[in-house]
């Protein structure tokens, strides 16, 4: 049972650290702040932001569930909601990194 929650937690990490990673090199490339989008100016940006928008996704959402309300802390529901959709969302995107990995090196 230990071996399956140390499994699933390398998934987890896996996903959001290539989220981060993601999120990191899309801000230093196009000079602007990641976030959750679905716009652009022609068909082939929409894709590109609903990409990008995956791929980083777990990274924003982690983010966003730290901000501070006006002139408050943060809030403990929305930490613990962000932070409940970002490690879940990260499982998933583990689960993909990790597979594209595998399919590459053949194993």
């Amino acid at each position: 049972m230990s071996q399956d929650f140390t499994l699933a937690m390398f998934i987890i990490a896996v996903g959001l650290s290539a989220a981060g990673a993601g999120t990191h090199f899309y801000q230093m490339i196009f000079k602007q702040e990641a976030m959750l989008r679905f716009d652009g100016r022609n068909y082939l940006a929409t894709l590109g932001h609903l990409f990008m928008s995956f791929v980083c996704g777990p990274y924003i959402m982690l983010q966003l569930g730290w901000r501070r309300q006006a002139n408050e802390g943060v809030s403990v529901s929305s930490a613990l909601l962000g932070s409940f959709i970002a490690f879940s969302w990260s499982f998933i995107s583990g689960l993909m990194v990790l597979g594209v990995y595998i399919a590459s090196i053949g194993a």
